[in-house]
Parts: C-alpha cells; structure tokens; sequence
C-alpha cells in the first residue's frame, strides 16, 4: 500500500516499483488529488486485466462476462481533474518541499519540538509535515498547542487520533492494552500534523511558526 507516496523516489526509482501491486490513493487530501479514487500499480498484463476485469462488473466486452465485479471505474470528472493536476505536480511539490525547509528552519531549535528529516537517497512529496510534541520540554501538550492554534484559526490535525486501539469497539481487546503499543500511543498523543499545500504563502507558515 503506497497511497501517499504518489511522486516519492528511492535512490531515483519510483517506490511503486516495489512489491507485486502498489496502491494509491487520489483522495482530496493526498499531493496528487482526482478528488476522490486512487489506482492500483501492476508490473504484468494479465495481472491487470483481471483488475480491469473486477472495476467493470466483471464485463470485459459486449458479450463476455468473465467474472463477479464491482463498479469501480472512474469518472470523466474525476479523470479530467487527474489529468489537469499532472501539469502543476512538479512543481507542487517543490512548493511543500520549500514549505517544509522553512518549518524546519524556523522550529528545530525549539526545546520539546521534534522533526523528521529528509531520508537520504529519497524523493519525498511532503504530504504532510509532522511535528512531535514532547510536553515535559515544550511547556504544553499537544492537545493544548492543538487548540491555540485553532484560537488563531490555524487548523493542524492530531494524526492517528485517536488511536484505533483505543475506540469503544476495540479497546476491551486484550491486544488494544496500551501496555501491548507503547510507541503507537506516544505517538498519538505526541504528533500533530501542520498546514502544508502549496498556495501556503511564506508570511502564513511565519503566523504558524510564530504561534508555535
């Protein structure tokens, strides 16, 4: 499953190299954006044609019904969107990317902040750009810095919040104890996901920083 990683690179091959099928998905909230949809990545014909075959009732032509399917195809609207979104990609991304350095240049030195950092030998589209809030050093918790930035109708999101483990429907399982995922619910209770697309202007990302 690479549904985030539509424009990301491992030593300059695509990471939808990888693996048999890859995922993605073209949701309004992903880097490459058909507003709703995705795509599945195959590497042989007859892998594909069966998937064709699954998206479209299983019809293959007129008269020929090959297998049991669904309706999965998508639309023109969606498909005109995707296309007009492929001429602006590059630059799109060099847009966050550009985003992200000056998050990064203005928050790494402040005491309980943490940043992820570029990986070496990886193109990345900067879908996102989390930080990791330790409360201990920073003064506030997330969920604090979370509020005071919607007071300055700044709308970051506390990704993986809540936990799954954590719902109604699952936190009575004896593997939902939180003794069982002590990294996953540090990390839900830590990270907070900041505004980053590319119409992001350099005097808004400055407002963030600031009130950070």
């Amino acid at each position: 499953d690479a549904a985030h990683a539509f424009g990301v690179e491992k030593n300059g091959h695509s990471i939808l190299n990888f693996g048999d099928l890859s995922v993605l998905s073209f949701h309004a909230t992903k880097v490459y954006s058909t507003l709703e949809g995705g795509a599945i990545i195959s590497h042989d014909e007859q892998t594909k044609r069966h998937i064709d075959d699954l998206k479209n009732f299983g019809i293959r032509d007129e008269v020929t019904v090959v297998a049991s399917g669904i309706n999965a195809k998508m639309n023109e609207i969606q498909a005109a969107m995707g296309l007009l979104q492929l001429k602006y990609i590059d630059t799109n991304i060099e847009k966050r990317r550009q985003i992200a350095l000056q998050y990064r240049r203005t928050l790494n030195q402040i005491p309980g902040i943490r940043l992820l950092n570029d990986i070496p030998g990886i193109k990345h589209n900067y879908s996102y750009f989390p930080v990791f809030i330790e409360e201990s050093l920073y003064g506030i918790s997330r969920d604090e810095l979370y509020q005071k930035l919607k007071q300055h109708n700044i709308f970051g999101r506390r990704y993986f919040y809540p936990l799954i483990s954590n719902l109604p429907s699952y936190s009575n399982l004896p593997s939902s104890k939180k003794t069982n995922l002590p990294v996953a619910n540090r990390m839900a209770e830590q990270v907070i996901c900041l505004p980053i697309y590319p119409e992001l202007r350099d005097r808004e990302v400055t407002k963030i920083c600031n009130v950070i």
